[in-house]
C-alpha cells in the first residue's frame, strides 16, 4: 500500500454500493500482499573503456515510494552472450545503495549489460528487473561498435482502448520498433485500400517511438496506414475492420482532471450496467457505476486528488468481465518534482581551477547524489532518468527509446499519451487475480545479510548447545558472543552489515568438548539468481575495425585520464596536505572501524564522535542524546532511565556488553570515545535486538581502542563474506601545484558523490576542479523527500 495518500473518488449513477466487488477485493489483496519494487541505476558515465571502473548509484522504489522492503541489491555484469562477468552484493539504506564494478582490461569492445534486482523482485517477471546496456570501448579489439542504422524498422497501430467502431471518431497510436535505431523523422497518412492515392488523414511522428492520428470509420471500408521515413522506406499497415457495434473508451489527461467518455454505437442490451475502476500502482483510486452509456457524457477524475503516475482505467460489464482498458499519465504537464536551489555558483574556466556551488539548506533531505560532468559528455540520465524509471519504464516492459524525454521541462504530453495507448498494464492480469491465482512467494526479503549455521559434534548435529563466537577486532581487542543451537543443531546470524570478509574463531561452551570433536558449517541465506530472459535489444552492432583506425574520442579521453590518474595515485601519497585532509575527513569513520566489531555495524546508524569533534556533554550521556536522534526517547521513571526508539525499547551497551541504563550514569563524559545509536535490527542483538545505544570508552589509546589481550589458542577459524567494497572515486583536487604539471587531464566526470551528506543548518557545498578543456558543466543532483515521497531532481548545464 502506498505511503502517499491517494484519494478514492467514487462516482455513482443510481447509487454505487460501498461493498467491494470481486475486482476490488482482488486488487486490494494484490496491492497489500504483492508490492512491486523497481530499480533505477544512475551511472557515473554513459559509456566506458575497458580497464575503467564503473560507478553506480541505485534507487529502489516500492511503486512511487522509496522501498523499505529490500535491504540488499544484487548487481551483475553480463557480456552480449549472457556470460556472467562479475557480480556485486550491495546494501540498501532507505532504498538507496551504491557500488562499483571494475571492467577488465581484456574486455573486447561491445555492449555489456548491468542487471540489478532484489530477492523480492525475483518472485515476479524478470521483465521488471533493471537490465541496462552499456557501451565498453577497447581500441585493441578487432571489432568496433557502431549504431545500428541498417536493421529495418517496423510499425504497429493501436486503437484507443482496443476498439474500432463504425461512426465513432477513434484515436490511434503508431508505435515504432527496431532491433537497431528507429527513425526520428518520419510521417504517415491513412487511405482507403481501394483509393490508395487519396489520403484521408496525414500526421507526423512525435519522436522515435510514437505518432498519433484520429479516424472515423465507415462500415465495410478497409483502411491502411502508410508510414514513411526521410530515407523513403515505407510500410503499409492494415487497420482492423470497423465493428458494427461496441464501446470505445476515450481519455484526456490534463492538469486539472482525467476526463473519460464511454462511446457506443448500435449497442445491444448485453450488460445492464458497467463498472469503471481506476488504479495507480495496484491501488484503487477511482470507481464508478454507469447504468447507461451516453456518447455526450464525460466523467471527470480530479487530478489534484491523485499522484503523478500511470493511471489504469478498466471497464467491466455486469458479469465482471474486462471489456476495455486504457493507460494514461496523471498530470503530464504538472510533474511534482522538488528542485534544489543552487547558490553561490563560482566558476573558473581556466584549466584545473576550482569551481564551487552550494545547495540551499533543506531539512527534508539527509543526503544527495551529485555528479558534475563535462557538458560534452553524455550522461546516463539523458536516455533513462530517475523520473522516467519511477513513472514509466519501471512498469512498462517494452523497449522505449530515450524515455527520459517524456519528463523534461518541455515534454510532449501527446507523445507520452500515444505511448501509453500502445501499452498494456503487465504488473497483474485482472482475470488471474480475480480468480485468486496469485504468484507463489519463493524469495522473501531478508534484513541485510544472514547466515545459517550448523554445529556438529563427532559428526552429528549438536542440539541446544551454546556456541562461543570470538571476534578479533585487532584495534578493539577480542569480543565474545554466544549463540544457542536449536533442536537440529542449527542457528542463524541475522542482520549482518559489513564489507569484505569477517573472520572469527569459535568453540563450544563446554569443557567436555574439544575443538577437534566439533565443527561449524555456514551457508548464506541469500543467493544470486540466474537470469533466464533474453538480453534486451541495444541499438548497436559490431563491425570490423580498420587498420590504424582512430578510436572514438571518448575512448581516447578515457585512456588519457587513466594514465594521468595512475601517475597521480603514485605521487599523491607523498603530498602530506592531501593526505591529512583525507584523514580528517574520514576520522570518525576510522574511529568507528577501530571500536566497533562487525556485529555492531549497521547501515542505519548514527555516530557521535567525542575524539575528533567538539561534542561535549555536561549531563548524563543518555540525557545528552535526547533530541539529537530522531525517534529516540530517554525517560526517567522509578529512579532509573529507560531508552526507546520509535516506541520500542532498545538495549544499552557499554563496550558492546549489554548493561542496565543505571550503569552508564557514573561514566564521565571525558572517558567516552564514541556513542552509536543503531536503528532497527543488528547482529549483535542475537535474538533480534531492535536497535541499540552503544557507548565506547577511551581505554588504551587516544582513539579509545582497548589493549589487545592474549588471543585464544587452539580455536578454529572461519570467514564469512559480506557486502562488496566500493572502490573510492577520486574527485581530483589540485591543492598542490605539482599536480598541475601532469599532462592529460581529460576527465569527463569532474565530481561524483553518491552520498553527499546534507548540512542541516547551512548550505551543502560542492567543490570540483576543471579538466584541461571543459567550459560548461552538467550538474545532476538527485534526492528523495521521504516525508512526502517526492523526487528531488536537478539536471542542467551551468556555464
Amino acid at each position: 500500500m502506498s505511503k502517499k495518500i491517494i484519494f478514492l473518488v467514487i462516482f455513482g449513477l443510481a447509487g454505487y454500493s460501498k461493498a467491494q466487488d470481486k475486482a476490488e477485493q482482488a486488487l486490494s489483496k494484490f496491492g497489500q500482499n504483492y508490492p512491486q519494487e523497481k530499480i533505477h541505476l544512475f551511472f557515473n558515465k554513459n559509456s566506458y573503456t575497458a580497464g575503467e571502473n564503473l560507478w553506480f548509484k541505485s534507487f529502489v522504489f516500492d511503486g512511487y515510494n522509496s522501498s523499505s522492503i529490500s535491504t540488499t541489491l544484487f548487481v551483475e555484469l553480463y557480456d552480449s552472450n549472457k556470460t556472467l562477468i562479475d557480480k556485486k552484493l550491495i546494501p540498501l539504506l532507505n532504498g538507496e545503495g551504491s557500488g562499483s564494478i571494475l571492467l577488465p582490461e581484456k574486455l573486447k569492445e561491445d555492449i555489456y549489460y548491468v542487471r540489478a534486482y532484489t530477492a523480492w523482485m525475483s518472485n515476479f517477471s524478470e521483465d521488471f528487473q533493471s537490465v541496462r546496456p552499456i557501451a565498453v570501448y577497447n581500441a585493441l579489439s578487432p571489432e568496433k561498435l557502431v549504431k545500428d542504422t541498417v536493421s529495418p524498422w517496423t510499425a504497429s497501430v493501436y486503437p484507443e482502448s482496443g476498439t474500432f467502431i463504425e461512426g465513432i471518431n477513434t484515436k490511434f497510436a503508431v508505435r515504432m520498433q527496431s532491433k537497431g535505431m528507429t527513425p526520428s523523422d518520419w510521417s504517415g497518412y491513412v487511405i482507403e485500400t481501394d483509393k490508395p492515392d487519396t489520403p484521408l488523414v496525414t500526421f507526423k511522428g512525435f519522436d522515435q517511438n510514437t505518432g498519433l492520428f484520429n479516424l472515423t470509420p465507415k462500415l465495410g471500408k478497409k483502411y491502411q496506414v502508410v508510414i514513411q521515413d526521410k530515407e523513403g522506406k515505407k510500410q503499409n499497415i492494415d487497420l482492423p475492420e470497423a465493428m458494427h457495434s461496441g464501446i470505445n473508451l476515450q481519455v484526456v489527461s490534463n492538469s486539472d482532471a482525467v476526463n473519460y467518455t464511454l462511446k457506443a454505437n448500435n449497442l445491444s442490451q448485453g450488460s445492464s450496467y458497467y463498472r469503471v475502476i481506476g488504479s495507480i500502482n495496484s491501488q484503487l483510486v477511482y470507481k464508478a457505476r454507469i447504468n447507461k452509456i451516453s456518447n455526450e457524457t464525460s466523467y471527470s477524475i480530479p487530478a489534484d486528488k491523485l499522484v503523478n503516475g500511470i493511471l489504469q482505467l478498466t471497464v467491466f460489464d455486469d458479469k465482471e468481465n474486462v471489456i476495455l482498458q486504457r493507460l494514461c499519465f496523471v498530470q503530464p504537464k504538472l510533474l511534482k518534482i522538488e528542485k534544489p536551489s543552487i547558490q553561490s555558483l563560482s566558476l573558473n574556466h581556466a584549466p584545473r581551477e576550482k569551481n564551487s556551488f552550494d545547495i540551499a539548506k533543506d531539512p527534508d533531505h539527509t543526503n544527495y547524489t551529485v555528479a558534475v560532468i563535462d557538458s560534452e559528455t553524455e550522461s546516463s540520465e539523458e536516455d533513462q532518468s530517475l523520473l522516467s524509471t519511477l513513472w514509466l519504464t519501471g512498469d512498462i516492459t517494452s523497449r522505449i527509446i530515450k524515455p527520459a524525454q517524456y519528463f523534461t521541462k518541455n515534454n510532449n504530453a501527446d507523445a507520452l499519451d500515444a505511448l501509453l495507448i500502445s501499452e498494456k498494464w503487465k504488473r497483474f492480469d485482472w482475470t488471474t487475480i480475480i480468480s485468486d491465482k496469485f504468484t507463489p512467494i519463493k524469495y522473501k526479503p531478508e534484513s541485510y545479510i544472514s547466515y545459517k549455521g550448523k554445529v556438529n559434534v563427532q559428526g552429528k548435529p549438536a542440539p541446544n548447545v551454546d556456541l562461543n563466537l570470538i571476534f578479533d577486532t585487532s584495534n578493539n581487542g577480542t569480543k565474545l558472543y554466544q549463540v544457542k543451537t536449536d533442536n537440529d543443531g542449527m542457528f542463524t546470524l541475522n542482520n549482518l552489515v559489513f564489507e569484505g570478509s569477517m573472520k572469527f574463531s569459535y568453540q563450544l561452551n563446554s569443557e567436555q568438548k574439544t575443538p577437534a570433536e566439533s565443527s561449524v558449517f555456514f551457508q548464506p541465506n541469500y543467493t544470486f539468481i540466474p537470469y533466464r530472459n533474453n538480453l534486451p535489444v541495444n541499438g548497436f552492432k559490431l563491425v570490423p575495425r580498420l587498420k590504424d583506425e582512430t578510436p572514438p574520442l571518448e575512448a581516447v579521453r578515457a585512456a588519457t585520464t587513466k594514465n594521468m590518474q595512475k601517475i597521480i595515485n603514485e605521487r599523491i601519497t607523498d603530498i602530506e596536505e592531501v593526505k591529512l585532509k583525507g584523514q580528517k575527513k574520514n576520522s570518525t569513520k576510522k574511529l568507528n572501524e577501530e571500536l566497533s566489531s562487525p556485529l555492531f555495524k549497521s547501515a542505519d546508524e548514527q555516530i557521535f564522535d567525542f575524539v575528533n569533534t567538539n561534542n561535549q556533554a555536561s549531563t548524563n550521556i543518555l540525557q545528552w542524546l535526547q533530541g539529537r536522534v530522531a525517534g529516540l526517547q530517554i525517560q526517567f521513571q522509578g529512579g532509573s532511565y529507560t531508552a526507546s526508539l520509535r516506541g520500542s525499547k532498545i538495549g544499552i551497551y557499554l563496550d558492546e556488553m549489554q548493561v542496565d541504563a543505571d550503569q552508564v550514569n557514573s561514566i564521565s563524559v571525558s572517558d567516552i570515545a564514541m556513542v552509536k545509536v543503531i536503528k532497527g535490527y543488528f547482529a549483535g542483538g542475537f535474538g533480534g535486538g531492535n536497535g541499540a545505544i552503544a557507548i565506547y570508552t577511551r581505554r588504551g589509546g587516544s582513539s579509545g581502542s582497548v589493549t589487545d589481550p592474549k588471543k585464544p589458542t587452539k580455536l578454529k577459524q572461519i570467514t564469512l563474506n559480506g557486502y562488496d567494497k566500493e572502490e573510492p572515486f577520486n574527485n581530483l583536487i589540485y591543492t598542490d601545484e605539482s599536480l598541475k604539471t601532469i599532462p592529460g587531464d581529460t576527465r569527463s566526470v569532474l565530481y561524483w558523490n553518491p552520498y553527499l551528506e546534507v548540512q542541516p543548518k547551512e548550505p551543502t557545498s560542492v567543490e570540483f576542479f576543471n579538466n584541461d578543456d571543459a567550459k560548461n558543466y552538467r550538474v545532476i543532483i538527485i534526492g528523495f523527500d521521504k516525508n512526502n515521497e517526492t523526487p528531488l531532481y536537478y539536471n542542467e548545464i551551468v556555464q
